[in-house]
């Protein structure tokens, strides 16, 4: 197996930080956060697409070009703006994340953080209803034995993983799982191109 070059090769993250206040959200590239509240999404995190304008005139001044080859992509390689590594698109790539703080209320349902190979075929609403109703059908569920963490299927090629992160209790991380594994799956069903990971946190501060 031949080692690619190291300048060839690059990531994305997106990270969250849940204090009791606060939601702390640091964003490179097109993964994407979801704040559910009150059951509507609240995004905590801008896709970092070369077309996006201030990306595209970011990239333009520095002297780069966004060509469309299956869709935008900066010199016609890669699909977004904004990554850790790809070196050898710098520049025009930039590894600086974005970072978004919000305010907790009582009306905050979960965090969903996800790559996109969700949010390619799943809404953020869809998402936001998905997992909303995993947390409200465990509410009254007795506690489950422990089961955890990740699960990695691969279908036809893909490479799905599902990840459990906990409210409080053990009820909280089964309703977080199962909404994981449900937006997951509900992403091959739609067949999704590309690798799936999905993190659901539950935020309801009585649970």
């Amino acid at each position: 197996m031949q080692t690619p070059e190291s300048d060839a090769v690059g990531s994305i993250a997106v990270v969250a930080v849940v204090t009791p206040d606060k939601i702390i959200v640091a964003n490179c590239g097109d993964s994407r956060a979801i704040l559910c509240r009150n059951g509507k999404p609240l995004p905590l995190s801008s896709d970092h697409k070369p077309d996006r304008p201030d990306e595209l005139k970011r990239i333009q001044n520095a002297g780069g070009r966004v060509i469309y080859w299956d869709g935008p992509r900066i010199l016609g390689v890669l699909a977004m703006s904004r990554a850790i590594g790809d070196n050898y698109l710098k520049p025009y790539v930039s590894c600086e994340p974005e970072v978004t703080t919000m305010d907790r209320t009582v009306e905050d349902d979960c965090l969903i953080l996800a790559s996109d190979g969700l949010w390619d075929v799943v809404s953020n609403e869809t998402a936001c209803g998905v997992a909303r109703m995993c947390l409200r059908a465990k509410e009254h569920s007795p506690p489950p034995c422990p089961a955890r963490m990740v699960e990695n299927d691969e279908v036809s090629g893909i490479t799905t993983t599902t990840t459990t992160s906990s409210g409080s209790g053990e009820v909280s991380d089964k309703a977080c799982s199962d909404a994981s594994m449900l937006l997951t799956k509900l992403a091959l069903a739609r067949h999704s191109t590309d690798n799936v990971s999905v993190v659901v946190v539950d935020l309801r501060k009585d649970t």
